[in-house]
This record gives structure tokens, C-alpha cells and sequence, in this order.
């Protein structure tokens, strides 16, 4: 970790380093932003992302089955065409007959699907693979299982937290009022929390879905907020002052 207390004593070398590494994170958090819409939007039926279908990829749908439900959302971009989609709705509305899922469904999932719904894929989805998989996913839409956000959970609050705290540890480093700076570094790790926490809370409080949405967004700014302005100090700001407190 850095040694120096502000940029001005930082060498070019150690400069570079920090850029490179600023950069590549805000980088993959665009590709993990990208991840997300494209995960959730459409679930609802509209394009694009909405609150509506954060609370239906937690909540569920109950109306619907999940695998109609992911048929609407992300799993729609995945088949060749509309018809291959309407083959599995008609198959899920038609009772679920195992000949009909071998002639018409299986052919669909095997060319499409499991890719990426299957043990072997190590992916965390559900598999599609069988037709007893497959038919566990025609019951009622109930969002995302306590099981697969525990495991959502953990990988995130690890992954992210080394990340928050590398990329505050460089923002640490920036020339401004003090109480500031502590509350910047503060931000993302609450906000961070709490998105994780509503996960759960809209799981069986659909409306709560504004509050991941809101805690998401608040990460997000916070942290696109230290990589620019580290980045802007490290390279372009020149204080007159002297050191202030960390």
C-alpha cells in the first residue's frame, strides 16, 4: 500500500500504478453495471431496466412460472427467435407433458440454454438440463431463493469490500476538508450494505425494491466520484498548501 500521505509525494511510477489499477475498476464496474441490465430489464414486459423489475427478479412474479417469467426478461435475449419462446409459454400453459418437452422443448434448451443452466457451468443457475429440472421451474414465480442470495451475498460483500477499500486507500490521498474525504470513503461501504440487506427485505416487501435500486445507485456515484477526483489530483492539481489531516 501507498506510504505517502498525499499525490504530491507519490513518484510517476507509483502514479501509474494507481491509475492502471483506478481505471481497470471502473472499467469492470461498467461491464458489472452492463451485467445487471441485462440480467433484470424486460422482466416486467417494457425494455430497459425499471424498479419494477428489481422487485420481480427478488419478489417473483407470482401469476407467472419462472421460467415464463425468465422467458420475459433476460432469458428471452438468449433464443433464436420468438417462436422458440412461444413453444416453451405453450409447453408451461399446456400442462407440462414429458413427451412434448422431449419433441419440442428439449431441442430449444439444449441449443439455447444450458450453456450456462447446468452443473457443469459452475454458474449458480438453474439447471435445464432434465426435464425434472425444467419442470420445477413451471410452479409459481417467487423471485430469487434465500439459498442463491446467501451465495449472491457473500461473493459480493468479499469481492467488493477489497475493492471499496483499495480504491478509498487512493482517495485518501486527495486535498480536501477532511470531514469530506471521511464521509466519501463511509458511503459506499453503507450503501453496499444496505443494497445487500433490501435484498432480502424485498423478497417478502415487494416495495422495497426502491431502496436497492436507490442504495445501488448510491454506490455507484460514490465510487465513480473517488476514481475521478484521484485521478483528476493525481495528475492535474497542484496545492499550495500544506499537508492536511487524513
Amino acid at each position: 500500500m501507498p506510504h505517502y500521505r498525499r499525490f504530491t509525494d507519490a513518484s510517476v511510477s507509483e502514479k501509474i500504478l494507481d491509475t492502471m489499477f483506478l481505471i481497470t475498476i471502473g472499467l469492470g464496474y461498467l461491464f458489472a453495471l452492463g451485467h445487471t441490465f441485462f440480467s433484470h430489464e424486460g422482466r416486467d414486459g417494457q425494455s430497459g431496466l425499471s424498479v419494477e423489475d428489481v422487485k420481480i427478479a427478488y419478489y417473483g412474479e407470482h401469476q407467472q412460472t419462472r421460467l415464463g417469467a425468465a422467458l420475459n426478461g433476460g432469458m428471452a435475449g438468449n433464443l433464436d427467435n420468438d417462436e422458440q419462446k412461444q413453444v416453451i409459454v405453450d409447453w408451461i400453459e399446456g400442462g407440462n407433458d414429458k413427451a412434448a418437452f422431449e419433441l419440442n422443448v428439449a431441442p430449444i434448451l439444449n441449443s439455447n440454454c444450458i450453456a450456462c443452466h447446468s452443473a457443469e457451468a459452475e454458474m449458480g443457475l438453474p439447471p435445464l438440463t432434465s426435464y425434472e429440472e425444467v419442470v420445477n421451474l413451471t410452479h409459481a414465480d417467487t423471485g430469487a431463493s434465500i439459498q442463491s442470495l446467501v451465495r449472491v451475498s457473500h461473493i459480493h460483500l468479499f469481492g467488493i469490500a477489497f475493492i471499496l477499500f483499495f480504491v478509498g486507500r487512493i482517495f485518501i490521498l486527495c486535498e480536501m476538508p477532511v470531514l469530506t474525504k471521511r464521509i466519501t470513503v463511509a458511503i459506499p461501504f453503507l450503501a453496499i450494505l444496505i443494497d445487500i440487506l433490501s435484498w432480502y427485505i424485498t423478497k417478502f416487501i415487494p416495495g422495497f425494491a426502491f431502496v436497492v435500486v436507490i442504495a445501488g445507485g448510491l454506490m455507484g456515484i460514490s465510487l465513480t466520484i473517488q476514481i475521478l477526483v484521484s485521478l483528476y489530483q493525481m495528475w492535474f492539481y497542484h496545492p499550495n498548501v500544506e499537508p492536511i489531516e487524513m
